[in-house]
């Protein structure tokens, strides 16, 4: 037994360093909620957005959106402002036109990467963003798990920190339409999905779905309006599009 002290003694201490190390950050970014730092910032004005697609012939409201992405989230700059540009083009139609987006690049810590809500909360508290915005992260932990998550203000009652918020996984598919029908949800302030063929709203998106008609343009524009999410444009009409009144 007192042969064998010198080893146990040695084990020990060398048990007790590995579990100092592992309760020691490996790096900022992991130390929580706090660590969450914006590290880049772009502005992409409604001239970008609309070179090669088609904006609005007469709009009525102006929408001004803000993206969020992770420095080592897998996503890029490019990617979303393809989907920003092409999903314009789709809001367009109820004369709906994006003013401008706010991309803010962030760095924070893995577990914050994943949408959930408790985790989403812990984000947007540690990195306020103006609304609406379009959270583009790696994947999601809710169940049932969905590709994308749109939070209205109808179903924030019980997590209203993340009202007016997007949700998009790096596996959804079709991006431009997801992000168009995503937004579509927030600005109608409405879950509701359509079965006519050829519908943004319809359940499952699809490159042919990307109608919208003008009973749901007018609610976009009534409630968008109302929660503060659109802009009237001076000297706009009232009654929809011309599209819409054909």
């Amino acid at each position: 037994m007192l042969a064998a002290m010198p080893f146990a003694i040695k084990w020990l201490v060398t048990l007790l360093a590995f579990a100092a190390l592992a309760a020691v950050p490996s790096s900022r970014a992991d130390t929580g909620a706090g660590a969450v730092e914006r590290v880049g910032s772009t502005r992409w004005s409604s001239d970008t957005l609309y070179r090669g697609a088609p904006a609005p012939r007469a709009p009525t409201h102006g929408l001004a959106l803000t993206f969020a992405f992770f420095t080592d989230g897998g996503w890029t700059r490019e990617q979303l402002h393809e989907a920003a540009a092409s999903a314009a083009g789709v809001l367009a139609q109820c004369g709906v036109v994006v003013s401008a987006v706010e991309v803010a690049e962030l760095r924070a810590p893995r577990r914050l990467q994943y949408f959930a809500t408790p985790r989403a909360r812990e984000l947007v508290k540690a990195a306020p963003l103006p609304r609406p915005a379009v959270y583009f992260v790696a994947d999601t932990l809710q169940q049932p798990a969905f590709e994308a998550e749109a939070i209205g203000r109808a179903n924030s009652g019980t997590r209203p920190e993340l009202a007016d918020t997007v949700w998009i996984t790096r596996g959804a598919r079709h991006l431009p339409l997801v992000l168009a029908h995503e937004l579509a949800h927030v600005l109608m302030d409405s879950g509701e999905h359509v079965a006519e063929p050829g519908n943004l709203m319809r359940q499952d998106t699809a490159p042919e779905n990307t109608r919208l008609d003008p009973a749901q343009c007018a609610r976009m524009r009534t409630v968008g309006e109302a929660h503060g999410l659109l802009t009237p444009l001076a000297g706009a009409k009232a009654g929809g599009t011309a599209d819409e009144r054909r």
